[in-house]
């Protein structure tokens, strides 16, 4: 859409400056504002009613895989990361801790949730004695804090919101299997739900989560080329099992540590859909998280309250009833010229038009948000036909972004053109590794790239060609992008 056609123009265009466009439809939009500490953001409604839909559709699958929710304290014992050196070690930096409740100092510190393995650790060497009380599979929806040096809204902020599951096995098959199946979910949430396509693969050695024996992500690529980490699944072995003696009897009767594992996606996935589906107009929010799906602007012109505005109530109505979530703008004080600005910027998926013309005509018109193409629906059924509009909205978000990344995901021949990728066109590059954390260390201190992930499958069976960097035999076929 060219910037003279678009409603919404106190948006910088995100190809002048896309930190700055992101920023302003966070907060022009109200889906969040900056708190009065540093770093720390509060979440505004229409916010938190993306964050509610996206917890409600994956809550949904976490529990018909079996899992239970619970709930884990806040606050954490310092002697309980320290049995976890590596643990404490990778968190140390952004750990906040509590010397002092009320007038008295603690005899110890507490550390305030940087993630919960230790605090869960402790409980299952409570809570299983026998292989009879394995698998545990328990999730859990809270806050966490981690003092960041630099933030920004959902993408990486102080405290933010997030699942965590945490499950304990009798076998490393087990876990493992559990690793991976929670990849997979993730994968069909985002993509389903989100309408993200993302790469799924192993992170390399040096980007491990701390303590885990293998760090598994689904990584997207946002429409600026840079990657985002969307969610991870670690298989934790039993590094933690031993580190707080979770052991029980197995069915030799044998003492046996516990396989674990632990996986989270957070409010980062709120970030994600402004930076995958945001364009020079505001957001476009995928119909399955939108809070409203469909707006209903009634044209105000003539006697409009007493020919228009029934009509546009009845069919509110009417669709609240079929299940849609929906909201009618009737406010006297705005123009219809800048409600349909208002609601663009905020990527409600569909606009429902009504004016006295459409009321004789017994129609109504629909705007979609995703292609802003205008089409005439017969009021009669209409939400068969919001509901279908709706659908290829869904679709049609999807299949944009998979087609950026297909445009923007590029094979090298050599470090001279990994360079030359990297630095003009961003992206996924795709190149062999040998494995060396040598070589990855130069392409992270020479490009600023990482290794978001090492693909599950490869996409056609090849033979292992020269790593990017040193020429020698590659071992991985590795994603590198500049990333989030």
């Amino acid at each position: 859409m060219d910037k003279e056609e678009r409603f919404v123009k106190q948006i910088t265009p995100k190809s002048e400056d896309f930190s700055r466009w992101y920023l302003e439809i966070i907060r022009k939009t109200e889906m969040a504002d900056y708190a009065p500490m540093k770093g720390i953001m509060v979440i505004r409604p229409y916010g938190y009613a993306i964050w509610e839909n996206i917890q409600r559709l994956l809550d949904n699958r976490i529990k018909e895989a079996g899992h239970v929710n619970a709930y884990f304290p806040l606050f954490i014992p310092e002697s309980f990361l320290q049995k976890e050196m590596e643990h404490l070690e990778g968190f140390a930096p952004e750990v906040a801790w509590v010397t002092q409740g009320g007038q008295e100092q603690l005899e110890e510190r507490l550390a305030v949730r940087p993630t919960s393995e230790a605090i869960i650790g402790s409980m299952y060497a409570k809570w299983i004695q026998s292989y009879r009380d394995l698998p545990v599979l328990i999730n859990q929806w809270a806050n966490i804090v981690r003092w960041e040096k630099v933030t920004r809204p959902f993408l990486r902020t102080t405290e933010f919101l997030w699942q965590e599951g945490h499950t304990a096995h009798e076998t490393e098959e087990e876990a493992q299997a559990e690793t991976i199946r929670v990849l997979s979910m993730y994968k069909e949430f985002v993509e389903t739900e989100l309408a993200i396509p993302v790469i799924e693969g192993r992170k390399s050695p040096r980007q491990r989560f701390p303590g885990a024996k293998e760090t598994y992500a689904i990584e997207a690529l946002m429409s600026d080329g840079k990657a985002l980490q969307m969610g991870t699944s670690h298989n934790l072995g039993q590094h933690f099992s031993k580190v707080f003696d979770i052991r029980f009897e197995d069915r030799e009767q044998k003492q046996q540590y516990a396989w674990q594992t632990s996986w989270g996606v957070s409010t980062r996935l709120i970030g994600a859909l402004v930076m995958a589906h945001g364009d020079d107009s505001g957001l476009r929010i995928p119909p399955q998280v939108a809070p409203i799906q469909a707006v209903i602007i009634p044209i105000s012109l003539g006697n409009w309250k007493e020919s228009v505005l029934p009509v546009a109530l009845g069919l509110e109505n009417e669709l609240l009833q079929a299940g849609l979530r929906v909201k009618i703008d009737a406010r006297e004080e705005f123009t219809p010229g800048w409600k349909f600005s208002e609601w663009e910027m905020r990527g409600v998926p569909l606009r429902l038009e009504v004016g006295p013309k459409d009321v004789k005509a017994g129609r109504a018109v629909l705007v979609r948000r995703d292609t802003s193409k205008k089409e005439f629906a017969a009021l009669t059924g209409l939400k068969e036909q919001v509901r279908k509009t709706l659908q290829e909205v869904q679709s049609s978000l999807f299949d944009q972004a998979l087609k950026f990344q297909r445009e923007n995901t590029r094979r090298v021949a050599d470090y001279a053109e990994f360079k030359e990728v990297i630095e003009s066109k961003r992206g996924f590059v795709v190149a062999w590794w040998c494995g060396d954390e040598a070589c990855e260390d130069r392409i992270k201190e020479e490009t600023m790239t990482t290794i978001r992930v090492i693909p599950l499958k490869l996409e056609a069976k090849e033979s292992p060609g020269a790593c990017i960097t040193c020429g020698k035999k590659g071992r991985e076929l590795a994603y590198f992008a500049r990333a989030y």
